[in-house]
């Protein structure tokens, strides 16, 4: 399933780090960044979170909130945010659910051998729920600034 421009976001709750939960619906009234990264503490993912994390001023003057997701559970989450000092919630997708919803769970291929992964990518979804922006296979460096921008033409 490919998520499309244009479309509703998949509602979902599902379990943060620090024990939490949270609800894509109750972001509704502001501008959400939902971004999936394939496995905390790597060195692409962490790349990533980091530039989020020190976007999140400028993100926040947009009236947006940055939200991760996984596969790792909410144990491994804490650690990563801990670790980097990140500010924004990380999401435990444990049953792959949310992957599914918004079509990042594919099949990749790493040195011939197929396997399925999450596929980075990120959604600028607006304060009524809807997809304005989709970004899939991301490269980690700059991303961060190009959904900035994408966020401030909205």
């Amino acid at each position: 399933m490919t998520l499309e421009i244009g479309a509703p976001a998949p509602d979902f709750t599902a379990p943060t780090d620090g024990g939490g939960t949270l609800t894509l619906s109750g972001f509704l009234g502001k501008n959400i960044i939902l971004y999936f990264y394939p496995k905390d503490d790597t060195p692409g993912c962490t790349r990533e979170a980091c530039a989020f994390q020190e976007g999140l001023p400028d993100f926040a003057g947009a009236n947006a909130v940055v939200l991760g997701v996984s596969k790792d559970d909410a144990a491994l989450h804490d650690k990563f945010k801990k670790k980097y000092g990140l500010k924004f919630p990380l999401i435990a997708d444990l049953d792959g659910k949310i992957c599914d919803a918004f079509g990042v769970w594919v099949e990749k291929l790493n040195y011939g051998k197929k396997y399925m992964g999450i596929e980075r990518s990120t959604f600028l979804i607006d304060k009524q729920g809807v997809v304005r922006q989709v970004w899939r296979k991301v490269k980690v460096d700059g991303h961060a600034v190009k959904v900035l921008e994408a966020l401030k033409a909205l």
